[in-house]
């Protein structure tokens, strides 16, 4: 009797539990925001947006730089509102060079770090155009390249040594032939090994509530569903969180369902095992969304705004102003930024800017990116929380790099054949690219609908208020670029007024020809596309 009433009884109370938790996460989504462990998601409405508190207080300087950074100072910045520390690579101007009246500010694409832009000695953007008298900075926004979490230099220090670290070993791996795929950094679910496990102190079936302790099973399925709708706040709408929350209840439910727990107690334990392991899958998805939670205003709106207080701090131009280039998504930033500060009449704290591959509007494009619109379902995006782009393109590179070339198409993505030196190449693929939220991806597919890339809240469009800045503005292309084509950048050229920006386009119809990384790193990028850059600062850099 007790073999068949004991189980029938725990799937009772797991049904039971099962369903008071979501309603519980149903019903609590209106007030789920006040729960929140974690500072909650800021939204700006345009007549209210303002820059962040300024992070002088936890910035510092690296003195013993990780073994990956090639600059001459690693600094780091405090992100508003989180334990992120952004790097920020610095570059001083050789005695020899020509003075200049503002410091200069790299940004990089999406899921990138500052390697791109300081490839080698020989391709060295930052390099390059520290040379040419610009004191240089380049910012790692949060969860790239050497941006750690830490409270304090030391935890800082171990974080970042550990990061090079594991760069230096992937490139190594790859070389040697072995795989380098691998989960994200301090990414992990919280059930220990003794969680998993089930330890029966007898062998009379009597025992089974005490040994497995049900109610701790369900108190943790519990605790996840209301950490779901906590972390999801924000993320999801009220018709969606309930449309994923019903796809874990059906896939719990079935296995309750399936394993007939009053016929026999070989498959009761079967049950409890695919149950945990249904559970514990689920628990590390949510720890994946918490530790990857921002998105693109997180970046406009924090870590920005905070890399461009520091640097102003330590190199004190006489109008509190900087000179930007952005790469990708940096360019994007950009865009935004003075669309901002148009919309609001405030003063940019940006001198002049110059964009490389960037658009805020792709939809009169045939962008390779549009690979990303399946992640514009949020359902799928907590299936996929994460894009592990460095790791999937290291394990991709000897597919693309060897014979037979089946992954060789991905070399195009990147760069032009014969744009760039084969260990330039295998250097940006396995060292430059990051791990990318979801939830950054979901806003990023806004550039490919209608009115083009908004805000997270969908209610303010970048293009729309592009026209009203003052500052001038240099865009360059790439005529074979793949990820973001002339015609993308074309699209937000003609936006920005006409006495302000000036539109570059590199590559020639028998070659060369500049793919999306040709830009930054190609081979002759330092002899035509540098010194059109620096041209063009120097005219504003008054």
């Amino acid at each position: 009797m007790c073999t068949l009433q004991v189980p029938v009884q725990i799937q009772s109370d797991l049904r039971s539990a099962l369903h008071m938790a979501f309603s519980s996460f149903a019903y609590l989504i209106p007030f789920r925001r006040s729960a929140l462990a974690l500072p909650p998601l800021r939204s700006y409405s345009v007549a209210s947006f303002s820059p962040p508190p300024r992070a002088f207080s936890t910035a510092a300087s690296v003195h013993t730089k990780p073994s990956i950074c090639t600059a001459d100072e690693l600094h780091y910045v405090s992100a508003p509102n989180s334990d992120w520390r952004l790097a920020l690579w610095r570059y001083h101007p050789p005695p020899q060079a020509p003075p200049r009246n503002h410091p200069l500010l790299l940004l990089s694409g999406v899921g990138t770090n500052a390697i791109g832009y300081d490839l080698s000695p020989e391709s060295s953007f930052a390099r390059y155009m520290s040379g040419q008298g610009f004191e240089t900075w380049i910012l790692e926004v949060r969860g790239a390249g050497l941006s750690v979490q830490g409270s304090n230099s030391k935890e800082i220090k171990e974080n970042a040594d550990a990061v090079s670290e594991q760069m230096e070993a992937v490139a190594k791996s790859v070389t040697n032939g072995v795989s380098p795929m691998q989960q994200p950094n301090d990414v992990s679910g919280s059930f220990s090994d003794s969680d998993s496990e089930f330890c029966f102190l007898g062998e009379e079936p009597v025992g089974i509530t005490t040994a497995w302790d049900e109610s701790k099973l369900v108190s943790k399925l519990t605790d996840i569903l209301m950490r779901l709708s906590e972390r999801l706040s924000g993320f999801l709408s009220d018709g969606q969180s309930r449309l994923i929350s019903a796809k874990l209840f059906d896939q719990i439910s079935k296995l309750l369902e399936d394993s007939q727990l009053s016929e026999r107690f070989e498959e009761f334990i079967d049950m409890q095992e695919r149950l945990s392991s249904t559970i514990e899958d689920f628990q590390k998805q949510l720890d994946l969304i918490v530790k990857y939670d921002w998105d693109f205003d997180h970046y406009l709106e924090e870590d920005v705004p905070a890399a461009m207080e520091y640097i102003k701090a330590q190199t004190k131009p006489k109008d509190g102003k900087l000179l930007a280039v952005g790469h990708s998504m940096g360019g994007i930033l950009l865009y935004a930024m003075l669309s901002r500060c148009g919309v609001e009449g405030k003063e940019p704290e940006l001198k002049a800017i110059v964009t490389l591959a960037s658009s805020l509007d792709y939809t009169s494009s045939n962008s390779a990116l549009k690979l990303l619109l399946p992640l514009a379902d949020p359902a799928q995006a907590l299936n996929v929380p994460v894009v592990p782009l460095g790791t999937l393109l290291a394990a991709a590179y000897p597919l693309a790099s060897r014979p037979p070339y089946v992954l060789g198409w991905l070399n195009n993505l990147i760069s032009a054949q014969d744009m760039m030196h084969p260990e330039l190449l295998k250097k940006l693929v396995l060292n430059n690219f990051c791990t990318i939220p979801a939830k950054l991806l979901l806003q990023l597919t806004s550039a490919f609908r209608e009115r083009g890339l908004c805000d997270r809240n969908g209610k303010f469009f970048f293009k729309d208020h592009l026209h009203k800045t003052n500052v001038p503005v240099l865009a360059i292309a790439g005529d074979r670029d793949l990820i973001c084509p002339p015609e993308a950048v074309e699209e937000t050229v003609k936006l920005l007024p006409r006495n302000l920006v000036t539109y570059k386009r590199f590559g020639e119809n028998q070659g060369p020809h500049y793919a999306h990384y040709d830009l930054v790193g190609g081979r002759l990028a330092v002899e035509q596309v540098y010194p059109c850059i620096v041209q063009f600062l120097s005219q504003h850099d008054d």
